[in-house]
């Protein structure tokens, strides 16, 4: 990756000559329907995505936020995810439904990296807001048939929020 202040080149085996520009400050500016609770940073230091999820591309983002991560350099490995269980679908699952933007071929959470670094694109924005926001329904499941703070109910849905940027740790 090549960085200016302000625009981004990505080479990485997913994208080769990719660019964009930092339209905002890095962590500021969110639409204001958009609240994550945890950052890209706390995300990988908790544990998603059985680690696997950015170990080609970690030249894009600060280094920072890969200083905890938990990756793994060979394959995805559910133990690294916080609560230690899957609860990913497989990219071809997302291409299949239409959930990939050709911006973004990892989905969401390259998306939400982006975005957290400033990358601002309106229309996808909006999109990608949306699904986030639909991901509360979980947040209401947990409520309802979990006692408050037991981190052991409902495991697979605690760590699909965490892939959201919820943090069903307080819940």
């Amino acid at each position: 990756m090549t960085k200016s202040s302000r625009t981004v080149v990505v080479n990485d085996r997913m994208q080769r000559g990719y660019v964009y520009a930092l339209d905002a400050r890095a962590g500021r500016s969110f639409d204001a329907e958009f609240r994550p609770e945890l950052t890209p940073r706390q995300m990988l230091a908790l544990g998603v995505f059985g680690g696997k999820y950015m170990t080609d591309c970690r030249d894009e983002f600060p280094a920072g936020w890969f200083a905890r991560a938990r990756l793994s350099p060979d394959r995805r490995d559910p133990s690294l995810n916080y609560f230690g269980v899957d609860a990913s679908q497989p990219l071809s699952v997302w291409r299949a439904k239409g959930w990939i933007h050709p911006d973004d071929p990892r989905g969401w959470f390259q998306w939400y990296c982006r975005y957290h670094m400033g990358r601002r694109m309106p229309h996808e924005d909006r999109r990608q807001i949306a699904r986030w926001k639909a991901m509360r329904r979980h947040v209401a499941q947990i409520r309802r048939h979990c006692e408050p703070g037991d981190l052991l109910c409902r495991k697979r849905q605690r760590q699909a929020l965490l892939h959201w940027a919820y943090d069903s740790r307080r819940i």
